[in-house]
Protein backbone atom coordinates (compact mmCIF):
# COMPACT_ATOMS: atom_id res chain seq x y z
CA UNK A 1 0.00 0.00 0.00
CA UNK A 2 1.26 3.54 -0.91
CA UNK A 3 2.98 4.89 1.86
CA UNK A 4 1.49 9.28 2.52
CA UNK A 5 4.96 10.28 2.34
CA UNK A 6 6.27 8.64 -0.86
CA UNK A 7 6.12 11.04 -3.52
CA UNK A 8 3.57 9.82 -6.16
CA UNK A 9 4.69 10.49 -10.14
CA UNK A 10 2.15 10.97 -12.51
CA UNK A 11 1.74 12.79 -16.17
CA UNK A 12 -1.39 14.70 -17.23
CA UNK A 13 -1.58 13.22 -20.43
CA UNK A 14 -5.47 13.76 -21.50
CA UNK A 15 -8.77 16.34 -21.04
CA UNK A 16 -11.95 15.14 -22.33
CA UNK A 17 -14.94 17.51 -22.70
CA UNK A 18 -17.81 15.17 -22.28
CA UNK A 19 -21.06 17.56 -22.18
CA UNK A 20 -21.06 21.26 -22.22
CA UNK A 21 -24.93 22.57 -22.38
CA UNK A 22 -26.79 25.46 -22.65
CA UNK A 23 -30.59 26.10 -21.68
CA UNK A 24 -31.18 29.27 -21.95
CA UNK A 25 -34.63 29.18 -21.28
CA UNK A 26 -34.09 28.30 -17.63
CA UNK A 27 -31.50 31.14 -16.91
CA UNK A 28 -33.50 33.89 -15.45
CA UNK A 29 -31.77 37.78 -14.94
CA UNK A 30 -32.40 37.37 -11.20
CA UNK A 31 -32.43 34.68 -9.12
CA UNK A 32 -30.57 32.27 -6.79
CA UNK A 33 -28.37 30.37 -8.47
CA UNK A 34 -27.66 26.41 -7.12
CA UNK A 35 -24.51 24.21 -8.66
CA UNK A 36 -24.47 20.60 -8.06
CA UNK A 37 -21.25 18.49 -8.18
CA UNK A 38 -20.79 15.06 -9.06
CA UNK A 39 -17.46 13.49 -9.32
CA UNK A 40 -16.48 10.15 -10.42
CA UNK A 41 -13.02 8.16 -10.83
CA UNK A 42 -11.93 5.40 -13.75
CA UNK A 43 -9.09 3.04 -13.60
CA UNK A 44 -7.30 1.79 -16.66
CA UNK A 45 -5.05 -1.28 -15.64
CA UNK A 46 -3.59 -2.43 -18.52
CA UNK A 47 -2.30 1.58 -19.28
CA UNK A 48 -1.52 2.20 -15.15
CA UNK A 49 -4.18 5.33 -15.64
CA UNK A 50 -6.15 7.32 -13.70
CA UNK A 51 -9.01 9.63 -14.83
CA UNK A 52 -10.94 12.18 -13.10
CA UNK A 53 -14.37 13.09 -14.23
CA UNK A 54 -16.64 16.00 -12.78
CA UNK A 55 -19.76 17.33 -13.69
CA UNK A 56 -21.15 20.90 -12.99
CA UNK A 57 -24.68 22.02 -13.19
CA UNK A 58 -26.20 25.18 -12.64
CA UNK A 59 -29.38 26.06 -11.97
CA UNK A 60 -32.42 27.90 -10.97
CA UNK A 61 -35.47 27.51 -9.46
CA UNK A 62 -34.24 24.00 -10.01
CA UNK A 63 -33.80 24.16 -13.54
CA UNK A 64 -30.96 23.65 -15.37
CA UNK A 65 -29.15 26.48 -16.91
CA UNK A 66 -25.76 25.25 -17.97
CA UNK A 67 -23.84 22.47 -17.52
CA UNK A 68 -20.17 20.61 -18.05
CA UNK A 69 -18.55 17.77 -17.69
CA UNK A 70 -14.99 17.29 -17.63
CA UNK A 71 -12.13 14.12 -17.61
CA UNK A 72 -8.70 14.40 -17.36
CA UNK A 73 -6.61 11.36 -17.28
CA UNK A 74 -3.35 10.61 -15.55
CA UNK A 75 -0.41 8.41 -16.29
CA UNK A 76 0.72 6.74 -12.76
CA UNK A 77 4.56 6.47 -13.04
CA UNK A 78 5.49 2.82 -12.48
CA UNK A 79 7.45 2.94 -9.38
CA UNK A 80 4.35 4.67 -8.05
CA UNK A 81 1.95 2.33 -9.98
CA UNK A 82 3.29 -0.20 -7.82
CA UNK A 83 3.30 1.27 -4.54
CA UNK A 84 -0.11 1.71 -4.73
CA UNK A 85 -0.28 -2.43 -5.34
CA UNK A 86 -2.01 -4.45 -2.42
CA UNK A 87 -3.44 -7.97 -2.06
CA UNK A 88 -4.98 -7.06 -6.28
CA UNK A 89 -6.30 -3.96 -5.19
CA UNK A 90 -5.18 -0.34 -6.26
CA UNK A 91 -4.95 1.88 -3.48
CA UNK A 92 -5.13 5.94 -4.33
CA UNK A 93 -4.88 7.66 -0.81
CA UNK A 94 -7.34 10.36 -0.72
CA UNK A 95 -4.47 13.11 -0.53
CA UNK A 96 -3.22 11.99 -4.11
CA UNK A 97 -6.95 11.74 -5.55
CA UNK A 98 -7.87 15.45 -4.13
CA UNK A 99 -4.85 16.99 -5.92
CA UNK A 100 -6.15 15.11 -9.39
CA UNK A 101 -9.61 16.10 -8.45
CA UNK A 102 -8.31 19.62 -7.76
CA UNK A 103 -6.68 19.59 -11.25
CA UNK A 104 -9.89 19.06 -12.98
CA UNK A 105 -11.53 21.52 -11.60
CA UNK A 106 -9.21 23.76 -12.33
CA UNK A 107 -9.26 22.33 -16.19
CA UNK A 108 -13.30 22.51 -15.65
CA UNK A 109 -12.81 26.31 -14.80
CA UNK A 110 -10.82 27.09 -17.82
CA UNK A 111 -13.10 24.89 -20.25
CA UNK A 112 -15.86 26.75 -18.67
CA UNK A 113 -15.04 29.95 -19.35
CA UNK A 114 -13.69 29.51 -23.12
CA UNK A 115 -17.19 28.19 -23.97
CA UNK A 116 -19.03 31.00 -22.75
CA UNK A 117 -16.40 33.83 -23.21
CA UNK A 118 -18.54 36.77 -24.83
CA UNK A 119 -21.85 35.39 -23.47
CA UNK A 120 -24.35 36.40 -20.52
CA UNK A 121 -22.96 32.96 -18.76
CA UNK A 122 -19.61 33.92 -18.93
CA UNK A 123 -20.33 35.58 -15.63
CA UNK A 124 -21.11 32.14 -13.62
CA UNK A 125 -17.57 30.70 -12.53
CA UNK A 126 -16.80 27.62 -10.76
CA UNK A 127 -16.07 28.73 -7.08
CA UNK A 128 -13.13 27.30 -5.44
CA UNK A 129 -13.61 23.90 -3.82
CA UNK A 130 -12.55 22.11 -1.04
CA UNK A 131 -12.33 18.97 -2.92
CA UNK A 132 -10.31 17.71 0.50
CA UNK A 133 -13.63 17.26 1.99
CA UNK A 134 -15.52 15.63 -1.16
CA UNK A 135 -13.18 12.60 -1.05
CA UNK A 136 -13.25 11.44 3.36
CA UNK A 137 -11.07 8.32 2.26
CA UNK A 138 -8.59 6.39 0.09
CA UNK A 139 -9.88 5.26 -3.13
CA UNK A 140 -9.28 1.83 -3.50
CA UNK A 141 -10.33 -0.17 -6.69
CA UNK A 142 -10.78 -4.41 -6.61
Amino acid sequence: MADNNVNLTFNFVKIRTDQFALFEENHLDKGNVNLSTNMSFGLNVEEEAFSVSLKFTFEMKKKPFMATQVTCFFNIEKITWESLQSNDKIILPKGFVAHMAMLTVGTARGILHSKTEGTIFNKYILPTLNVAEMIPEDVVFD
